[in-house]
């Protein structure tokens, strides 16, 4: 997997699936561990203490996450909505500065591994952290039976040692996934972006789409989700760019199911206003600049059509694009 990172390269974090396949040359790690959905300014916070506790050892700053989210096997009744896609973890991950990914799979087997299993086997003798830095209320294991002062144990037994930090706060609360999820349902982008410390962004493959926005005048480049996003299904004004040497470009986005077609699978489909070619293969950056309208079901094409012209006139307006004239 490599995604674009922004500056028109791939990502240059390494990315391991899985402690099966961890190398004697992956050992020499400062490790941070979590879910990281969205890479929040708390999560960012870990991972800069992560990164300049590795460079004061001459370790590697690596973040240990899990795919996928631990509630999907543990309470399905009430999985999240993902705030990031995997790639778009990525690249954020490698942003703010990690430079190696162990992303373990999230089964029954790995939900059930004891604490201190998990401490032995993925964190000394997988990934010889030589350092291991984790909010102040990290439980891990199975059943959370471990805690920090479990962590610090073992680790400092080992010779490793075990930072913690404190929550980071906004406005009297904790900032979290679980907020940053509840600014992007409503839809709060300008909450979102104060949680992030950046604009709402996601990132995707372009793939081969039904073709129905090129039949209605509006062709899109089509970023199919395996998971529904957090961001609440709508049309968005939306700044675009795959690799440094575009920049950004402007244009519209629809994020759903399409419920004038009758399907069920979420995408996001990106139009833009001036003519990118063909798309297909690369991986875009998707900035959410403003919510238009809820997504809605038309009676016809005709009627879809219409609104996706009105939405695409109302996205150049709050952009600030020239408007084609009608005619």
């Amino acid at each position: 997997m490599q995604p674009f990172d922004g500056e028109g390269a791939a990502v240059r974090v390494e990315f391991v699936r899985g402690k099966a396949n961890l190398r004697p040359d992956h050992r020499g790690c400062a490790v941070t561990i979590g879910n990281f959905d969205g890479v929040h300014l708390g999560h960012q916070a870990l991972i800069l203490r992560t990164i300049e506790v590795a460079d004061r050892r001459g370790l590697v700053p690596t973040a240990v996450v899990f795919e996928p989210h631990p509630r999907e096997r543990l309470a399905a009744q009430s999985v999240p909505r993902r705030v990031q896609t995997l790639r778009g973890k990525l690249v954020l991950l490698q942003r703010a500065g990690i430079r190696r990914v162990l992303c373990l799979r999230f089964d029954r087997a790995q939900a059930r591994q004891p604490a201190a299993a998990f401490v032995s086997e993925v964190l000394l003798d997988g990934l010889g952290a030589g350092a291991v830095v984790v909010g102040e209320d990290f439980v891990f294991g199975a059943d959370r039976g471990g805690d920090v002062a479990l962590l610090r144990r073992l680790c400092t037994s080992a010779g490793s040692a075990v930072e913690t930090l404190a929550a980071v706060q906004m406005d009297g609360c904790r900032v979290s996934s679980t907020v940053l999820r509840t600014a992007l349902e409503q839809p709060d982008l300008a909450g979102a972006a104060r949680l992030l410390g950046q604009p709402y962004r996601v990132f995707g493959r372009v793939r081969h789409g039904l073709k129905l926005g090129r039949r209605l005048g509006m062709p899109t480049a089509n970023l199919p989700l395996h998971r529904p996003l957090a961001l609440a299904d709508g049309v968005y004004a939306v700044r675009t760019r795959w690799s440094a040497a575009q920049g950004w470009r402007n244009g519209v986005a629809s994020l759903g199911i399409r419920p004038t077609l009758g399907l069920s699978a979420s995408v996001l489909e990106v139009h833009l206003f001036d003519d990118p070619g063909k798309l297909y293969g690369e991986n875009l950056e998707i900035e959410f600049a403003a919510f238009l309208r809820p997504q809605q079901r038309f009676d016809g094409l005709s009627a879809l059509q219409r609104q996706m012209h009105a939405d695409a006139q109302v996205a150049r307006q709050y952009l600030g694009c020239s408007v084609p004239i009608s005619r």
